[in-house]
């Protein structure tokens, strides 16, 4: 009982989703000793679901892998390759394939808010008894109340996009795998090579004459705006990117592409989506985009900051655009701060 207790104090102890599915993991194979533990998730668009390993450990491993955080989609195995986890996932309910003659996967369907969001599998010698069944079961509603708790503290309780206090601590996890030296080369020639890496990129997307929304249709209109929107942002970037509402009318998507021409289309089809969708009530309304590539060394701030310009250049030259920080400091529209103090430093 004492090692249960410790498993869910660690469990509990966390504040990380990724530690959080590799330490449930962890604490399966050390108390039920089977073959494998793994926990996959399905994302991407129903007619193009694909799993996603979260956490997968073997018997005399001390720790977990799980797909990286930004591997495309099309790289993704389809739901349909795994059909005995598809069939977890789509009855809802645990599934069993094999006997005591032989290796037995036992699959629990991983239940969220949304519904059946994933599948654990577990891989043992033999059918697991009663007592094991049970405690996996205890260990997943731990699991699941805890992610509960993390979706109530990180996530913006209109939209269920993250919200603006998860900002900093996300953008260094998701800009973490920035090459310093790969990033200094590449602006040194004042090129990128698209095929070695893909660099993250952070926009603000600002919702034009909002206050107008209001005024005319009272915030419970605009709150359904606000929520139809962040469905549009859902519907336009991938499953990995970060997304956020920082409040108001004001959003922010931190993503990764191979060039600055690469993130302007993918902010563009954002704008026009936008732009082409009926509101209720309200019509059609517009939004103003600023993005800035992050930079290696970046602060949190700083890279907001750049996008921040740029969004406030565009709604000030027309609104409904979407306006890149690096080329507006090539026009001469805007001054980059961080390059001219680095000059006068160094």
């Amino acid at each position: 009982m004492s090692k249960v207790v410790e498993h869910l104090a660690a469990l509990t102890g966390l504040r990380d989703r990724d530690l959080l599915d590799t330490t449930l993991a962890g604490a399966l194979l050390d108390l039920l000793k089977p073959q494998q533990v793994a926990l996959y998730r399905a994302v991407g668009a129903e007619a193009d679901a694909r799993w996603l390993t979260r956490a997968i450990i073997q018997a005399g491993q001390s720790v977990a892998r799980a797909d990286p955080g930004w591997t495309e989609l099309d790289q993704l195995p389809l739901l349909p390759s795994a059909p005995q986890r598809l069939a977890c996932l789509q009855r809802q309910e645990m599934v069993q394939h094999g006997d005591d003659k032989g290796p037995v996967l036992t699959l629990f369907p991983l239940f969220g808010d949304r519904g059946v969001t994933g599948v654990l599998e577990l891989a043992t010698a033999a059918v697991p008894d009663a007592e094991a069944l049970r405690l996996v079961g205890a260990l997943l509603r731990v699991y699941r109340n805890f992610e509960s708790l993390l979706d109530y503290s990180e996530c913006d309780t209109l939209t269920g996009l993250l919200n603006r206090k998860t900002f900093d601590e996300s953008f260094y996890k998701s800009t973490a795998a920035l090459p310093a030296a790969q990033a200094a080369a590449a602006a040194e020639a004042g090129q990128r090579d698209t095929g070695r890496a893909r660099l993250p990129y952070l926009a603000v997307v600002d919702i034009d004459h909002f206050k107008a929304v209001n005024d005319t249709w009272g915030h419970l209109i605009g709150d359904e705006v606000l929520l139809l929107m962040s469905r549009l942002m859902r519907s336009n970037f991938r499953f990995h990117d970060q997304l956020y509402r920082f409040g108001g009318e004001e959003f922010v998507a931190i993503l990764r592409c191979g060039s600055d021409a690469d993130a302007a289309i993918a902010f563009e089809r954002l704008r026009q989506t936008v732009h082409a969708y009926s509101f209720p009530q309200v019509g059609h309304i517009t939004v103003s985009v600023g993005f800035t590539e992050v930079r290696a060394g970046d602060a949190p701030s700083a890279a907001f900051e750049r996008a921040d310009q740029a969004v406030y250049w565009a709604k000030h030259h027309g609104r409904n655009r979407v306006c890149n920080f690096a080329e507006l400091v090539q026009q001469g529209e805007l001054n980059d701060e961080a390059k001219a103090g680095d000059v006068e430093l160094f």
